[in-house]
């Protein structure tokens, strides 16, 4: 629940949240632990990215154009998160032998035995 939500409508809403964080901060307080803050994502520029994805600027810019890579852009310059680029890149994956062999292996045995030849 954000600051913003919280309205005198939302009140029991809001009362019961801070109960639930309070009680969450006591057991870490407890166990002696730091509470897990989410992981600030950093963008990186093109220079980053053709490191990331090992390509040429030119070939970035291209894929940027063609609305191929994730990418932000504020101005004029570009910015792109690693994460995605690299969730990007395994999307292109392609299937080793065995897979192939063991896709067709279930579509065959999913036929009719009539049908089989």
């Amino acid at each position: 629940m954000n600051v913003n939500e919280i309205s005198f409508e939302n009140l029991p809403k809001a009362v019961a949240h801070l109960v639930n964080e309070v009680e969450e901060l006591k057991v870490l307080v407890e166990k002696g632990q730091t509470p897990i803050s989410p992981q600030k994502r950093i963008p990186i520029g093109i220079e980053e990215a053709c490191r990331v994805i090992g390509k040429a600027k030119p070939t970035i810019y291209a894929l940027v154009r063609k609305h191929m890579i994730p990418c932000y852009k504020n101005g004029k310059k570009l910015y792109f998160f690693e994460d995605e680029l690299l969730k990007w890149i395994t999307k292109g994956k392609k299937k080793t032998l065995q897979e192939i062999e063991k896709e067709a292996e279930i579509e065959f045995k999913k036929r009719p035995k009539g049908i089989r030849r």
